[in-house]
């Protein structure tokens, strides 16, 4: 037995101890391949919820949904309100802890009334190195984590994704929409809606991975290493002027260090090391 394939029984051994499970269900390939698993373990005593929100895209609920018919999931939206806080708003370096800690607020009374016994997220070994304060929340709510139980890594869980079929194996790196905002700068739902649009603009320019990051007046664009050479043509840059011009930005800028995730926790993982 590899590596991997040890890993992936641990899967199933966490998960098939649990009654019945809800998972929180983004569409990302970490909550998508948990889903896809706890089916399998658990088949219809699991339940895959996803949070509908100004922070979440529609670009994300399609795909959601198409993972969901692929492998008829047991499956249901709910409506999470995280804008109604003004901690959230005020963006700062913590705010992902009241986003999580209103989805689990959510995600527990619904496993109240239907009688479920356990929420699990789809956090993985990786996530360990980045800032995430929404782990905080997670603990708190004592919400399951299998992939992390089992030790499976970004990669692993891309590779088991990839045997399973899941549509979204190599999907780029996700994130909510607010996780594109710089701290400090209020998350509000005309700053999402821009954000959205501008990377389904550069989406049909036929970019693959990026990021929006939105500074106020200022937009800076990441785009990943590899797609950068298109990304610096000049013909590109009048293009990118002209989109996010038109989106309220005076000032359009693309970053040459190209894409990373995680680009505005940098400082706070300095500050804290």
């Amino acid at each position: 037995m590899t590596e991997l394939e040890s890993k992936e029984r641990r899967l199933y051994e966490v998960l098939g101890k649990v009654p019945t499970l809800i998972v929180a269900y983004s569409g990302g390939v970490d909550s998508a391949y948990l889903a896809y698993a706890a089916h399998r373990a658990l088949g219809e005593r699991m339940l895959a919820v996803t949070a509908l929100s100004a922070s979440y895209s529609e670009r994300d609920r399609r795909e959601a949904e198409a993972c969901v018919a692929r492998f008829q999931l047991p499956h249901e939206f709910i409506e999470t309100d995280e804008l109604a806080n003004p901690a959230y708003r005020a963006n700062n370096p913590d705010r992902c802890y009241f986003c999580k800690d209103e989805l689990f607020d959510k995600l527990d009374a619904l496993a109240v009334r239907r009688g479920f016994t356990a929420v699990a997220y789809g956090v993985n070994v990786d996530d360990q190195g980045d800032w995430r304060p929404g782990q905080r929340a997670a603990r708190e709510h004592r919400v399951m984590a299998p992939l992390l139980d089992a030790g499976l890594t970004k990669a692993d869980i891309r590779e088991l994704a990839h045997r399973a079929d899941v549509p979204v194996w190599n999907r780029p790196a996700s994130a909510c929409l607010s996780s594109r905002i710089a701290y400090g700068i209020e998350v509000t739902p005309e700053r999402l809606k821009t954000i959205e649009q501008g990377e389904e603009a550069l989406r049909e320019l036929g970019f693959r991975q990026f990021r929006v990051r939105h500074h106020d007046e200022l937009v800076r664009i990441e785009i990943a290493p590899e797609e950068l050479p298109r990304a610096l043509a000049p013909e590109m840059a009048e293009k990118f002027v002209a989109i996010f011009k038109a989106l309220g930005f005076n000032f359009v800028t693309l970053d040459l260090e190209g894409y990373r995730s995680g680009s505005l926790n940098t400082h706070l993982i300095q500050i804290q090391n």
